[in-house]
């Protein structure tokens, strides 16, 4: 048995150590003493190292065993850690581990007895995955470098399987080599002698140079571009809305193409103002890099825009997507962009979208990081990170510039490149410096691994280069169905009220789920806060807790003006805490028309948008069309024979109304007559009672009790009973506005006490 570093281990992430058969012995190590061993190359692996990914921990430990001489191979997960949450255990382990197994064949038999180099080592290393601040990370729990086998000299181990890897420049001279007509040993000689080295030490072998050749002949690169072109041009020919551009270089190859599909610039038109644009992947088959543009709809799903292939990376390629993708969306620019840490991008973005800003996902920093400080900071190393996190997320730029110099001194890290860096670059990352902007939430660590998953589906998806086009509209297709599927009016749809208050209720019958669940986060915490009147319409909110300092909020109700010194409304389009709790204190019980977005509304279009266009006399009749649609829908697709009857009748309806004059009315003049009996979606309560919202004006408040369909009865409809209130100003029901002593004196109505 060889020599090695004794076997380390700690317990898993479930509790467990290792399973019963991993035996050996084992000795507990000091961290100090692991850090301390070190290679001429790299660190031997020890017990708490920090991985950004399986793959990146996988590199790091086959780079170990190769100085060792043996090589590893990805040991199935054990144990329960993976069900429910994806792999979150993972071992490696010696390519002699285990023992061979007799296998069938397809006729029955036995296959015969090969001699295998598996003799059960137990050198391994086990990784398991944890979150810190939502981050995943793989941490290094047990390793053993214990082996029952002789290990192999330097220039032995280079033939192992796993070390007969080709360069892709390599691959390169390969391919031009045998377009010259040379034979795969002339190859081998030629390389060698360009290297300086000696016979037979190349790190492949022939075998590997004709397996290269033999996938060079099966994927045909010249032809596959062209192909792509023509699939592009036949779905351009079936949907004349499909779009797409390419760019050949001075050899006739394809050097750029981009698209995007009919149902994309459709959501662009509504969801266009916050974009990610993902340039992390690359088509490794093909060695050309993908961007794909995609950004949340109003119930936080990821909406695709358009796809890009680039053949180089630099900043003309990524001028020519750009102004591509600006031609798509016929020059519709994003408020905001959020990309990776990519310098070439970051130029030609300023040259391309001068208007647009410009924002690093902080995701792509942070998983940098066990990479550029976990060796540095060793044991600090968790602390420096909840420190940066919390500097991260401060709301006040004096703050964040006092406490970044503060972090710098605690950590002795003046001198480090990547602080230097992240400081120059902090306008582009650091949420201070971003607020004023509009996210639409993307900037989330939450939102960053939806919009992971959803391109990673589209990498999973791909298998040659003409049929990624195909295979990309699939995913679209099928996430937009899922889309639909989720947006899809319900008759029964609860929303659970938690505060009872009348914004909340009001807000219920507005926005989306998703932007229901952001902003009741904001009103749960909003009791905490005190309100002070500093000026007319300017206050002071700070926590309850908080001596000094807080926010500046201005509401001025009469005129709907109303900000925040924490931007959180810019930043999110939900109103924050602060101007919640000064609406409460000023009994406001409804939220102005102008900080609802109609980005975050139920009734948001990706092909129109009505109230962005609608005066705001036109407003509330507008959402009554909407909602009584809503209720349309939702009634028809009950049965076949309620839907044949709503689309003729819809399209009698649609008939009579283009049949009338187009003559220009004051909208006032116009008498709405709504239908008493019109049911939006019920909402309840933390205490389990039910509300109903009844459309009649838009000020009319809410009904208790739970109102059940009732189904007729021998072919005659019964009609519903319900309780009619008068117009109420405070959410009270025993007055109206003429005689409320809320407005008494105080020459209040309705608009200015927040009403819509």
């Amino acid at each position: 048995m060889s020599e090695g570093t004794s076997m380390v281990m700690e317990s898993s992430e479930n509790g467990t150590d290792l399973s019963q058969d991993d035996n050996g012995t084992i000795v507990e190590m000091p961290e100090d003493t692991i850090l301390s061993q070190q290679t001429s190359v790299n660190l031997v692996p020890f017990i708490g190292q920090r991985f950004v990914s399986q793959d990146a921990a996988y590199e790091f430990y086959c780079s170990f065993a190769k100085q060792c001489g043996f090589s590893i191979r990805r040991h199935r997960t054990r144990g329960k850690d993976g069900i429910g949450r994806g792999v979150t255990r993972r071992d490696f382990t010696c390519h002699r581990g285990g023992y061979p197994q007799m296998k069938l064949s397809e006729d029955g038999k036995m296959q015969r007895n090969r001699k295998s180099s598996r003799c059960g080592c137990r050198a391994y290393m086990r990784i398991v995955k944890r979150a810190d601040f939502n981050v995943p990370e793989w941490r290094v729990t047990a390793f053993s470098n214990i082996h029952n086998h002789e290990l192999l000299k330097a220039n032995e181990v280079c033939l192992l399987p796993a070390y007969c890897t080709i360069t892709p420049d390599d691959k390169a001279r390969i391919c031009m080599f045998a377009k010259a007509g040379m034979s795969v040993r002339q190859m081998l000689r030629l390389m060698e002698l360009e290297k300086g080295i000696k016979l037979g030490c190349l790190p492949f072998t022939e075998i590997d140079v004709r397996n290269l050749l033999q996938s060079f002949r099966n994927v045909n690169r010249d032809n596959d571009p062209i192909d792509l072109i023509a699939m592009c041009k036949k779905l351009k020919d079936e949907n004349p809305n499909f779009q797409y551009d390419f760019k050949l270089d001075g050899h006739n190859r394809l050097e750029h193409i981009a698209w995007t599909y009919a149902s994309s610039v459709q959501l662009y038109v509504s969801f266009g103002d916050a974009v990610v644009f993902d340039t992390t992947h690359r088509l490794d088959a093909y060695d050309m890099l993908l961007g794909v543009w995609v950004g949340v709809d109003n119930h936080g799903m990821t909406t695709f825009f358009g796809c890009v292939l680039l053949r180089d990376e630099n900043i003309q390629s990524f001028s020519w997507g750009l102004k591509t993708f600006l031609g798509f969306m016929k020059g519709k620019a994003p408020q905001t962009l959020l990309t990776d840490q990519n310098m070439w991008l970051k130029e030609a973005i300023a040259i391309e979208l001068p208007e647009t800003k410009h924002a690093f996902s902080i995701c792509h920093i942070i998983s940098k990081f066990s990479d550029w400080f976990s060796v540095l900071l060793g044991s600090r190393y968790d602390d420096w990170k909840s420190d940066f996190y919390r500097l991260y997320g401060l709301e006040l730029l004096e703050e964040f510039e006092e406490e970044w110099r503060e972090m710098i001194d605690k950590y002795g890290l003046h001198d480090n490149k990547h602080i230097i860096s992240l400081y120059a670059l902090r306008t582009f990352w650091a949420l201070p410096f971003l607020r004023p902007y509009f996210f639409a939430g993307l900037t989330s660590l939450c939102q960053s691994e939806t919009t992971t998953t959803f391109i990673q589906r589209i990498l999973s998806a791909q298998s040659r280069l003409d049929r990624f086009v195909e295979q990309v509209a699939e995913v679209v297709e099928f996430n937009d169905r899922a889309g639909s599927k989720q947006k899809q009016p319900r008759k029964s749809q609860k929303v659970c009220l938690k505060t009872g208050s009348p914004i909340e209720s009001h807000a219920a019958t507005v926005l989306t789920p998703y932007a229901f669940g952001k902003l009741q986060e904001e009103l749960l915490l909003a009791p905490q806060y005190a309100s002070f009147v500093v000026d007319e319409g300017c206050f002071e909110v700070k926590h309850h807790t908080q001596m000094d300092g807080g926010c500046k909020v201005i509401c001025v109700l009469c005129e709907e003006q109303i900000s925040c010194s924490c931007h959180h409304f810019e930043f999110s389009g939900i109103l924050c805490r602060h101007v919640l709790r000064v609406l409460s204190s000023n009994n406001c019980f409804h939220i102005p028309d102008p900080y609802l977005p109609s980005r975050w509304r139920l009734n948001s279009s990706s092909s129109i948008n009505p109230l962005s266009n609608a005066t705001r006399e036109h407003s509330e009749k507008v959402q009554l069309l909407e909602s009584l649609t809503s209720a349309l829908i939702a009634e028809s697709i009950e049965t076949k024979e309620r839907l044949d009857v709503a689309c003729e009748q819809t399209a009698m309806v649609l008939s009579h109304i283009k049949d009338l004059p187009r003559t220009t009315q004051s909208a006032n003049d116009i008498v709405y007559n709504c239908p008493s009996d019109l049911i939006l979606p019920e909402v309840e309560d933390t205490d389990g009672i039910v509300q109903s919202f009844t459309m009649g004006t838009s000020h009319e408040p809410l009904t208790s009790g739970k109102l059940k369909d009732r189904r007729p009865r021998d072919g005659i409809d019964i009609p519903r009973k319900r309780r009619h209130y008068s117009d109420s100003c405070c959410g009270h029901f025993e007055h109206d506005s003429s005689d409320c002593p809320m407005m008494e004196g105080d020459n209040l109505n309705g608009d200015a006490l927040g009403y819509i």
